[in-house]
């Protein structure tokens, strides 16, 4: 039986799988290898980048596209080793010599790759290698690296400067194409010399690259036919909101789609029912288990949320705020992450990334916090949405002062606080759904709660004061209630935050119900 893949390179023949070759533009790739072009593929980890590439060598040494002999070289093994030269490429070249003899079944590399090293130095030793190995057979030869960006200072230094330096010799002396591969692009490889502290940029140490292409995560029709396998082959079906939810939530990131079916498909445990019918309630509940478990892909993004590149691009999103627009190369860097959306306006690229965002910065805030979600519990299982509003502006009257300074994110403190602080209360029962608008300075926070057969909810949106207490409001009330409309919410509120610490507290504290159109909101001043 196959199953759904959440680790390393995918095989059809254990995995249900989208072919790895049908995600990339394959006339384009192809192209370029006949034009003897060295380029650049990326995309994010755990979107098929390695599975592809294998793809790519098999069928350039099938022969039916050309008479290639190809290799892929995973060059992750050189990131121990650092900045020891010396070391890094011993080991990337005997990784080399072994997927020659294993793909090619050719021990040229093996047997020479060893003197090269000590005659002529890891300076120049890939380079002759490359040199020697192309004029020694008639074929082309194209090389596919693998997590090149893994390499560090002057390992990457190094291999980026000798594939450059002997491209003009190529193809009788050198490889016809090289292709590297990893989650960025070249171009945006800051790279500082250990020996010398040079930084030097990528896309200077490879300016023989002639493209730069990215892979993108599935589209609907991929994820769908996905899903399908498995109920070809199990006969356990997915219902159309199922479906619609794997997508909705997933976006179509080939780790999030696969990690929800596996979790819902496969539990760990002995007994799966392939006769019952997966609905949408089952894939939110994997959803929470992923989130919860800090599975490591998930676990891989937080923590680029420390780095001061994404930062700048994250924390305008999480606030609504305006008067920090991210450069050009934060924003591309970000992306080729897969943090943010490729197209469209700025925003987190899935519902689940935005949700697993504010649940890791606002995780250390939870644990000290003591509220308890049975005070906010009405007796036949509602939530007191207004009585929950009513604690926070309290508590935060109280303790903000204090809390705000936890967040390394300090624009979007306010918002991360109240989050951190319905989170408490929801884990009792419910769910938060999470918006953000960059540029209106709002967070839209939607609070699913189920009530017996009943699901209720409750829109709270945030924003903060900027242009005048009376503007902001009018701003938030039609959002509010826009948000209240398309979500069929019994109830909302509108929380606007001001920080201005020149003003006393009774100025910055009220609570007013206000109308707009048909919809009753509730203003909450702080």
């Amino acid at each position: 039986m196959r199953f759904f893949n959440r680790s390393g390179p995918v095989n059809p023949e254990d995995h249900y799988c989208i072919p790895p070759l049908g995600r990339w533009n394959l006339e384009e790739i192809l192209t370029l290898i006949r034009d003897k072009s060295y380029f650049v593929l990326h995309a994010p980890r755990q979107s098929g980048k390695t599975s592809g590439l294998l793809a790519l060598r098999d069928l350039l040494n099938g022969g039916t596209v050309g008479d290639y002999r190809c290799v892929y070289l995973n060059v992750e093994g050189g990131q121990a080793l650092r900045e020891d030269l010396d070391s890094a490429m011993r080991s990337i070249l005997d990784v080399l010599s072994e997927q020659a003899m294993g793909t090619l079944q050719d021990d040229f590399p093996d047997r020479v790759w060893g003197g090269m090293l000590q005659t002529v130095g890891p300076g120049r030793a890939l380079g002759k290698l490359l040199a020697q190995w192309a004029a020694a057979d008639p074929r082309p030869l194209v090389l596919l690296i693998d997590e090149i960006d893994t390499l560090i200072g002057d390992t990457l230094i190094s291999v980026l400067r000798q594939l450059r330096a002997s491209y003009a010799d190529r193809p009788q002396g050198f490889p016809q194409s090289v292709v590297l591969c990893g989650v960025r692009d070249v171009r945006d490889y800051r790279i500082r010399s250990g020996s010398t502290n040079e930084l030097v940029l990528g896309g200077s140490a490879f300016n023989v690259k002639a493209e730069s292409l990215r892979l993108g995560d599935f589209t609907r029709e991929d994820v769908f036919a996905l899903l399908g396998q498995h109920t070809e082959e199990t006969g356990q079906a997915f219902s159309d909101e199922a479906l619609e939810t794997v997508w909705a939530r997933t976006q179509g990131q080939p780790w999030l789609v696969n990690a929800l079916a596996s979790r819902t498909c496969f539990p760990h445990s002995q007994f799966r029912d392939f006769g019952r019918a997966v609905e949408a309630e089952d894939i939110r509940e994997a959803e929470e288990l992923l989130i919860v478990n800090r599975e490591t892909h998930l676990d891989q993004l937080a923590d680029k949320l420390e780095e001061e590149r994404v930062r700048r691009v994250v924390e305008p999103l999480l606030s609504g705020g305006e008067e920090r627009e991210p450069t050009k190369q934060d924003l591309e860097y970000v992306r080729d992450l897969g943090l943010i959306a490729r197209d469209g306006p700025l925003r987190l690229a899935n519902p689940i990334y935005a949700e697993v965002v504010p649940r890791e910065l606002t995780c250390a805030v939870q644990e000290v916090l003591d509220e308890d979600p049975v005070w906010y519990v009405e007796a036949d299982g509602a939530l007191n949405a207004e009585k929950l509003l009513e604690a926070f502006q309290e508590f935060f009257r109280e303790n903000s002062e204090h809390w705000l300074k936890r967040f390394d994110y300090e624009e979007a403190a306010p918002q991360l606080l109240l989050q951190a602080f319905l989170q408490r209360i929801v884990n009792g029962g419910g769910r938060i759904e999470r918006e953000y608008g960059l540029g209106n300075r709002r967070t839209d926070l939607l609070i699913v709660w189920p009530q017996g057969d009943r699901v209720r909810k409750h829109v709270i949106e945030c924003k903060l004061l900027r242009k005048g207490l009376e503007k902001t409001m009018a701003e938030g009330l039609e959002q509010t209630a826009g948000c209240m409309d398309r979500c069929g919410a019994e109830s909302g509120h509108l929380v606007v935050f001001d920080r201005d610490e020149g003003k006393k507290w009774e100025e910055k504290i009220f609570r007013r119900r206000e109308s707009f159109e048909d919809a009753e909101i509730e203003v909450w001043g702080m």
